[in-house]
């Protein structure tokens, strides 16, 4: 994770992850024979990291902010974190390197399914439609990618990032009330279905 994070992956080698880690390369070389299987290894190990950063930072937070906009500042920080930056390395450089692009095609699924149950396990009292939840998490999660590598190159220097979050926040405390109150009414599908004769009874 250090070497992706810091050196990316073309300057990230099996000799420079053992130097890292103060093992010798033949120890490393035993435990992961190609620099394929270390990734695959790592790859892994950052997703578990994601998830347990991702939970234990929300059961320590205050009951007050136990809610959706509680738990979108989490997921920011998470998106944020060193983890996060390794993995979209890895995913960036998927793209051209055909040996890697195997381990990594799945990969935004897999993030996407730890942040679906993650969510499941925090709002489990949620009375969205079963269909409509995948699809919700998963154009926050599209956002939040484009926001981290903005987030990556200028720190939010001018409060953009910032200010998008503060927006999705306040839709999303709309779309997932909090325990106790109920949701709003459902919103048609279709514009036939806003439009049609009675919607507006």
């Amino acid at each position: 994770m250090e070497c992706l994070v810091d050196l990316g992956w073309s300057g990230t080698s099996t000799t420079e992850v053992a130097r890292r880690a103060g093992v010798s390369r033949g120890a490393q070389q035993h435990h992961y024979p190609t620099k394929m299987v270390l990734v695959a290894a790592a790859l892994e190990h950052l997703l578990e990291a994601q998830r347990l950063a991702y939970e234990t930072a929300f059961a320590v937070l205050p009951p007050e902010r136990r809610n959706v906009s509680g738990a979108l500042d989490l997921l920011w920080e998470v998106f944020r974190g060193r983890p996060a930056k390794a993995l979209t390395e890895l995913a960036v450089a998927a793209r051209t390197d055909d040996e890697l692009r195997p381990l990594c095609r799945d990969l935004n699924e897999r993030i996407l399914q730890v942040i679906l149950e993650t969510f499941e396990r925090l709002f489990p009292e949620n009375t969205l439609p079963p269909d409509f939840v995948p699809a919700m998490l998963r154009g926050v999660f599209a956002m939040f990618v484009g926001l981290s590598i903005q987030n990556a190159l200028d720190d939010d220097a001018e409060g953009h990032q910032a200010a998008v979050l503060r927006q999705v926040k306040d839709v999303a405390q709309l779309i997932v009330p909090q325990p106790g109150i109920p949701a709003g009414p459902p919103m048609p599908d279709t514009p036939a279905e806003a439009s049609s004769p009675g919607s507006e009874q």
